[in-house]
């Protein structure tokens, strides 16, 4: 179970960004922001699951059993619960409405398909600056269970199981010598940061700073706090 970071006297909002595939060839990196899903109330846990896989072939002379074969480690997943509740406003059809948005994660976006390559978005979850809750992925699964109706029968309270699959980041075969910024990077955040700086060292491009906003789901360039990690997107995807 994750603790609920502060910073100072407020507590700290989980997001769930919802961007654009990549339409790049190989890219690790999510595509343009199309929305953040700020929640109302924090997961009470995050449950985080790998398996490794492991083959095994008959052999009739083995009496004791074949020696299994190591065949590799399947992404990271998490499963999590998304609480809405409009009970003090029986008239309300938001929580229709924002379950609706949560499946579109599950939807092809146009986008990815006039360019040829159909996918569902991409969705990074994040929770204060640790990075055990900050989670690059695509929605697997999600499931919605209404609990109370309005009057009309509207919703009016719901709880979303949603799990989410890793997409694992291909920074470790880049090489740090070459110079060149072949893939996207992770930089935590210290004092005197801010997006436009990071951009200019990065990129030399101070404009640079809403593609690591959109690559991180960040609304507001003036709340990014020291402890933060945000994701710095390879050069060939800066936009300007």
């Amino acid at each position: 179970m994750v603790s609920i970071p502060h910073i100072g006297s407020s507590l700290v909002r989980a997001t769930l960004a919802i961007h654009e595939p990549p339409l790049g060839e190989g890219s690790t990196t999510p595509g343009a922001l199309m929305k953040t899903f700020k929640f109302e109330y924090n997961p009470a846990q995050l449950q985080l699951s790998r398996r490794a896989q492991w083959g095994v072939t008959p052999v009739k002379a083995e009496r004791k059993g074949p020696t299994p074969e190591f065949m590799g480690v399947e992404p990271t997943e998490m499963s999590l619960e998304i609480f809405l509740d409009r009970s003090d406003d029986p008239d309300s059809n938001d929580v229709m409405k924002m379950v609706e948005s949560l499946l579109l994660c599950l939807e092809v976006t146009s986008t990815s398909i006039a360019a040829n390559k159909p996918s569902p978005p991409w969705v990074v979850f994040q929770w204060g600056s640790f990075s055990t809750a900050r989670f690059t992925a695509y929605v697997s699964s999600l499931s919605s269970t209404y609990s109370l109706f309005g009057t009309s029968g509207m919703p009016i309270r719901a709880a979303v199981q949603l799990q989410l699959t890793e997409i694992p980041s291909r920074t470790a075969g880049q090489n740090p010598t070459s110079g060149a910024l072949t893939g996207q990077r992770v930089h935590r955040v210290v004092a005197g940061d801010s997006l436009q700086s990071l951009a200019w060292r990065e990129y030399g491009d101070a404009n640079a700073w809403r593609t690591i906003a959109e690559a991180n789901g960040i609304d507001n360039p003036a709340h990014v706090f020291p402890g933060t990690q945000l994701i710095l997107p390879a050069a060939s995807e800066v936009r300007g």
